[in-house]
């Protein structure tokens, strides 16, 4: 089973494939097919496989609870499985990933309907980093006929930002690129803020991108409603039990590839934004408050907390 899992993974933590959704997409076709060659001999010695692959794809990204939630998930389905022969399993693991990712895009079409009502004809829209689920939700409104602006981070020190712009150009909406200091300049020409998520903890409280919770804390100043945009499955059920989100700390040649000697750089990927700063999240579910979130998990999704 290792193989192709430690092939994801590798690609997961060099940044090859970017954005939780394809993080998620990706650590699950991998489970996939690494349990199509499996040899194990017995249900236990197939968990085991799965464990195993489990542990090295976490390892992978330390703030990525979407892609440890469609792993949790896919374990928990074979645990709970009546079925003890292995080729049994193997279909279980199909049938449950498939539907998983089936579930993921379907909770994508579902936040770009509701997520576009807020899009109004010559509006502008602000976003930072870039995430497919805002992106597909500004397409959407794009859709509609609704005409309006992006104005997009550059999102440093990797310059995310450039995708949603080459995107929303992709798209026919006009497009406008800054730099990440920018923000506060030209937050009172826009209209509200949208920004995805990679996490969502247990207070409701959003761990995104390096620099979101500058541009909320702008977009409060300016009293310009700011938007999470994101699938439920994103909610981290560690930070029930007391747990911080983890932030990952990458590569300092990601800011500086050739530094003077003796100079410290610091590089977290992401911060957290308070739920008091979050006009509403925008879910499968509807727009709903960040204090909601965890009732909400718990009833829709009930297994992530188990």
């Amino acid at each position: 089973m290792q193989k192709s899992v430690l092939v994801a993974a590798d690609r997961i933590r060099r940044l090859e494939v970017q954005g939780a959704r394809n993080v998620a997409i990706t650590a699950i076709k991998a489970i996939e097919e690494g349990a199509k060659g499996s040899e194990a001999k017995g249900k236990e010695a197939f968990l085991n496989e799965l464990s195993d692959a489990r542990e090295v794809l976490f390892a992978s990204r330390e703030t990525e609870p979407l892609m440890r939630n469609a792993i949790r998930h896919v374990i928990y389905a074979v645990e709970s499985s009546e079925k003890g022969a292995v080729k049994e399993l193997i279909d279980v693991v199909s049938e449950v990933s498939s539907q998983f990712l089936e579930n993921l895009e379907r909770s994508k079409e579902k936040i770009a309907a509701i997520g576009s009502k807020r899009i109004t004809h010559g509006s502008k829209v602000l976003t930072h980093c870039h995430s497919s689920t805002v992106t597909g939700m500004l397409r959407r409104a794009k859709e509609e006929g609704k005409s309006f602006e992006v104005v997009c981070t550059e999102s440093r020190p990797v310059f995310q930002g450039r995708i949603t712009a080459k995107e929303m150009l992709e798209a026919g909406i006009k497009t406008t690129l800054i730099v990440d200091s920018a923000v506060r300049y030209f937050m009172n020409e826009v209209d509200l803020v949208v920004v995805g998520a990679d996490a969502i903890t247990s207070e409701g409280n959003v761990i995104n991108k390096i620099g979101t919770s500058m541009v909320a804390l702008a977009a409060k100043e300016a009293r310009t409603p700011f938007y999470v945009v994101s699938e439920l499955l994103k909610f981290d059920p560690v930070t029930i039990h007391g747990d911080y989100e983890i932030i990952e700390e990458r590569s300092p040649s990601e800011v500086w590839d050739d530094p003077p000697s003796g100079l410290i750089i610091r590089n977290p990927a992401f911060d957290v934004t308070r739920r008091e700063f979050i006009h509403g999240i925008i879910c499968e579910e509807g727009i709903i408050s960040p204090h909601a979130i965890g009732e909400l998990v718990s009833r829709k999704y009930p297994w992530i907390l188990k």
